[in-house]
C-alpha cells in the first residue's frame, strides 16, 4: 500500500488499555487558563517515567465553558483508575489551584468517579464550603485572590493509550516537516491527545534493556546510526531519520481516526515509509493495523 510515493508498512500499532479523564480549566482570561493547562500537562509524556500522560485537547470558548469564562480542555491518562485519581488530585492541587483566577470542572459524564475536590478541600483548613450546581457538588476553597472552585468528583473511563505512527524519512528536515503536518491534522480531532513535545518523540523505546534495572531502552531497530551495528534494523538505505507520534484517546475509534489522518498528512516528499511500533502483539490489548485504517480512501 502507498500514499503518493510513501510506502505504508503492513504492520500494526500495539496499544494498551488505560484510564482517561477530561477536565476543564477556566479562568478570567484565556492566558491564565492556558498557563494552568500547560503547567498540569508538564512532565506527563509517558507512564514509564511520569506516572501519567496528559495533554491539551482543545481551547474552549467562554460561551461553551461551565462558568462562561475562557477555558481549556485537558485529557489525562494512567494505567488504572486509582492511579489516575491520585494524579488528578496532585496535579490539580499543585498546578490549577495555585494559578490565579482558575476553576476546575469534570468534563466527562460517563465512567466511574474519583474524589478530587473532596480531597483538595482540606487545604481550606475548615473554611471550605460545599455547593451544589446543576446537580453536581463543588467545593469553594478560600485562596488569597478569592476562592478556588472545583468539582467534588471527576469521572474516569476505560481508554486507549499508545496508538502510534513511525515516520521514516530521508533526512531529519523532511521527517520533522512530515511529523509536524501529521500532528497538526490530528489536533483538529476531539477525544485524543499527543503527549510528547509538540506531539512528536524521537527517543522511541523497546521493552527491556541489557541493563537489568531498565524496563525500556532505545528502539535500536529504528536508530539510523545503528543500521550497520544491530541485526534487527528496520531501516533501508536512504532512511536517515525516524520520528514517532504517540496517541492517547478516550476511545479506540478516536485513536484509529487520529492515526488515519496523521498518516495521510505525513505522506510527504522525502518520507520513504510510514510504520507503527508494536511488541509482537503480546502486551497490548489493541492491535491497530495500518492497512485497515482506510488509508487508500
Amino acid at each position: 500500500m502507498k500514499i503518493k510515493s510513501t510506502i505504508i508498512v503492513d504492520t500494526f500499532a500495539e496499544a494498551f488499555k488505560m484510564y482517561g479523564s477530561r477536565f476543564i480549566i477556566t479562568a478570567e482570561t484565556k492566558e491564565w487558563a492556558m498557563a494552568a493547562a500547560q503547567s498540569i500537562t508538564g512532565f506527563a509524556t509517558s507512564v514509564i517515567g511520569c506516572k501519567c500522560e496528559a495533554g491539551i485537547e482543545s481551547i474552549i470558548d467562554a460561551n461553551d465553558s461551565p462558568d462562561l469564562r475562557p477555558g481549556v480542555s485537558v485529557l489525562m491518562f494512567a494505567m488504572d483508575a486509582e492511579s489516575l485519581g491520585k494524579r488528578l488530585m496532585e496535579r490539580i492541587g499543585q498546578c490549577v489551584m495555585t494559578c490565579p483566577t482558575t476553576a476546575c470542572y469534570n468534563g466527562l459524564y460517563e465512567g466511574s468517579s474519583v474524589i478530587v475536590g473532596g480531597q483538595l478541600r482540606y487545604f481550606g483548613d475548615g473554611h471550605q464550603i460545599s455547593k451544589v450546581l446543576g446537580g453536581s457538588k463543588l467545593w469553594r476553597i478560600p485562596v488569597m485572590d478569592g476562592e478556588f472552585l472545583v468539582d467534588d468528583k471527576f469521572k474516569v473511563q476505560e481508554s486507549v493509550g499508545g496508538g502510534n505512527l513511525l515516520i521514516l524519512g530521508k533526512d531529519q528536515k523532511a521527517t520533522l516537516k512530515a511529523a509536524s503536518a501529521a500532528t497538526k491534522a490530528m489536533r483538529e480531532l476531539s477525544d485524543i491527545i499527543l503527549p510528547f513535545p509538540n506531539g512528536v518523540v524521537r527517543s522511541g523505546s523497546k521493552v527491556g534493556s541489557k541493563y537489568k534495572k531498565l524496563i525500556a531502552s532505545t528502539n535500536d531497530a529504528y536508530c539510523p546510526t545503528l543500521r550497520g551495528v544491530v541485526e534487527n534494523s528496520e531501516l533501508d538505505d536512504g532512511i536517515n531519520s525516524v520520528l514517532e507520534i504517540v496517541i492517547d484517546g478516550l476511545t479506540l475509534e478516536a485513536v484509529e481516526q487520529a492515526m488515519r489522518v496523521g498518516a495521510i498528512a505525513a505522506a510527504k516528499p522525502g518520507i520513504k515509509k510510514i510504520s507503527a511500533g508494536n511488541y509482537g502483539g503480546g502486551l497490548g490489548q489493541y492491535h491497530i493495523h495500518l492497512h485497515k485504517l482506510g488509508l487508500e480512501a
